[in-house]
């Protein structure tokens, strides 16, 4: 079972670095793949240098160690001097090698985090009504980070490091003798076999302090978007306890991931230290024979350190190599979630010439166990105002998403002056259709730019013209910041009727042909809720209004009101023909007025 596991962990591996090489070598993009080319050149020439350094102090020592004077004065200074100048240059091409590669890792960072999110934003209702934001805010920040470490180290350093490591091996081969290879050799493959078998251990703990990780997070974002519920209900101690319940967890799986890596350290020094406590005890039995000089000694030394850098840091980086593949592979699990409600190939722009709504036939689930409609058929025509009642769970609100897209109908069509929504581009439709829901959520930014949401780019006296319509207008302009007054994260500085007229005077800027209520006054006082209503009605003049309400009242003067019950229709008429006919109306009605 672990065997088939660790396959499809490779198999997503593979699957992630294939996805994130045309960013790294986009189609059509010279300018950088020209940089790529020219990073990958200036690394060559460094790590050509770097193997030839140690080369180049062996003989300054060997010339050191000369008696001659001529040769101390030209041959070791000489040598030292060009010892210095390989080691800038080598430091000098590393440099330019980071400077012109890193456009290419940040144009791919801003390509792909912006791919994520518009993805995100394209998923259905459904996934988000099932995800917590902290989560994947978590996901991604984490996803954009691994693409950030894999594109910088796994083209700039793995495949590097191996040609360094290999050039080592054959200068060593060349300047002394097998044994030195096979003992270089086998410090390499062990420390290589250690670092891998390890890694894979700990990249099991990393995931869990990620899952752990993610849930404190998801906790701490759900209490303090909740603020207000916490404090109705003294509930700051219990929140305390439920964050740190889940921190705690965290803090289990940190502990087993640093001692894991402190284990991994400690077994990686200990390799390289026996391998070059190996060859310096050749060495030095050479140099003591007569068979290598000082100098030999000093290359040795100097190459092992030159190996134990890069392996340690080829440790480090196939370490972060495979936990970025897992932060990624997460990321990317998301990209590949498929659309559930995505436009037809061909899709035409909506055009609404009146606004009448049609629904045929309509079925619709969110589980097929339970199904929410049963075959509406109703009728909207353009103007109308119509309402739509019923008791919690009828099915009224689920209209409202259907129309919106935010599902597509299971059987049956909803049409908008003959054209089924099915057929027409998402964004045609929804600048169609204006909503205000039950509780208007605002960003964090000024009263100005969400009012002005509405309507990208608006001018002043547009925006200033939706807020009096509203009814808000007065009321902003008595705040000391007026239009510019910050409203708090998700308008909390606002009370409910506030809120509600800055969401009207943002649909309003939209003016759309078709307006969906849905209960855009159930949760306010009765005076507030009597000046949104007027609000309202200045917005839905000359409008296909369509109303989600529970209160009754507010709906007496409506066109059309129809019934719902257990997902069908059952009643539909204006309030006086529907009293009269004593029917489930009627009851609704006779319950709400008792």
């Amino acid at each position: 079972m672990s065997d088939t596991i660790l396959r499809d962990e490779r198999r997503s591996g593979l699957r992630t670095v294939r996805k994130v090489l045309p960013y790294l070598w986009p189609d059509g993009k010279i300018s950088v793949k020209c940089r790529v080319i020219a990073a990958l050149g200036f690394l060559f020439l460094s790590k050509l240098i770097a193997v030839t350094i140690p080369l180049l102090y062996k003989l300054a020592v060997d010339a050191l160690a000369d008696d001659g004077l001529d040769l101390l004065v030209v041959g070791a200074v000489g040598l030292t001097f060009a010892y210095g100048m390989a080691r800038l240059m080598s430091a000098g091409f590393q440099q330019l090698r980071d400077a012109v590669f890193a456009a290419v890792g940040q144009r791919a960072l801003r390509s792909l985090a912006l791919e994520t999110f518009k993805h995100i934003h394209n998923l259905s209702l459904r996934f988000h009504m099932t995800r917590k934001t902290g989560g994947l805010s978590r996901i991604i920040e984490r996803g954009v980070k691994g693409v950030d470490f894999l594109l910088r180290f796994l083209l700039l350093s793995v495949g590097p490091l191996i040609v360094e490591l290999l050039l080592i091996l054959i200068l060593v081969t060349i300047f002394l003798d097998l044994w030195y290879l096979l003992i270089l050799a086998a410090t390499i493959v062990v420390y290589i076999y250690f670092t891998v078998k390890v890694t894979e251990w700990r990249v099991k703990l990393r995931r869990e302090m990620n899952k752990q990780d993610t849930d404190a997070n998801q906790k701490a974002i759900d209490s303090l978007l909740n603020y207000e519920t916490v404090k109705y209900f003294g509930a700051e101690t219990r929140e305390a306890q439920r964050y740190d319940s889940a921190f705690e967890a965290y803090e289990k799986a940190a502990l087993k991931t640093s001692y894991s890596l402190a284990l991994l350290n400690f077994g990686q020094g200990f390799i390289i230290t026996s391998g070059m406590i190996g060859v310096m005890v050749m060495a030095a039995i050479g140099v003591q024979k007569g068979l290598l000089t000082v100098g030999d000694f000093v290359m040795v030394n100097a190459y092992m350190i030159q190996i134990t850098i890069p392996l340690n840091f080829l440790g480090t980086v196939y370490r972060e190599i495979r936990q970025s593949l897992v932060d990624m592979g997460e990321m990317f699990d998301l990209l590949e979630r498929r659309q559930e409600v995505a436009d037809k190939p061909g899709a035409v722009d909506l055009r609404v010439n009146g606004g009448r709504i049609e629904l045929k036939s309509v079925r619709f689930h969110y589980e097929p166990a339970r199904e929410v409609l049963k075959g509406i058929d109703l009728t909207i025509e353009p103007g109308q105002k119509v309402a739509i009642v019923g008791a919690t769970g009828s099915g009224k609100s689920t209209i409202d998403r259907l129309l919106f897209r935010f599902y597509d109908v299971t059987d049956g069509a909803i049409l908008i002056d003959n054209q089924d929504i099915r057929d027409v581009t998402q964004q045609s439709l929804h600048l169609a259709i204006g909503v205000v829901p039950q509780d208007t959520v605002l960003f964090n930014d000024t009263i100005r730019y969400n009012i002005a949401y509405g309507r990208e780019n608006a001018p002043e006296n547009d925006i200033i013209k939706a807020a009096r319509t509203a009814q808000i207008h007065d009321f902003i302009v008595s705040l000391p910041d007026g239009y510019n007054t910050q409203v708090g994260e998700r308008g909390l500085k606002l009370s409910g009727g506030e809120k509600q007229r800055v969401g009207i005077a943002r649909t309003l800027l939209k003016n759309p042909p078709i307006l969906l209520l849905d209960e855009a006054t159930s949760s306010l006082d009765s005076d507030t809720e009597v000046e949104v209503r007027d609000a309202l009605e200045h917005m839905g003049q000359g409008r296909t209004v369509i109303t989600i309400a529970h209160r009754l009242s507010t709906i007496i003067n409506n066109d059309k009101i129809f019934v719902l019950d257990s997902g069908i229709v059952v009643e539909g008429g204006t309030h006086d023909q529907l009293l009269a006919k004593n029917g489930r109306y009627a009851q609704l009605w006779r319950s709400m007025m008792s």
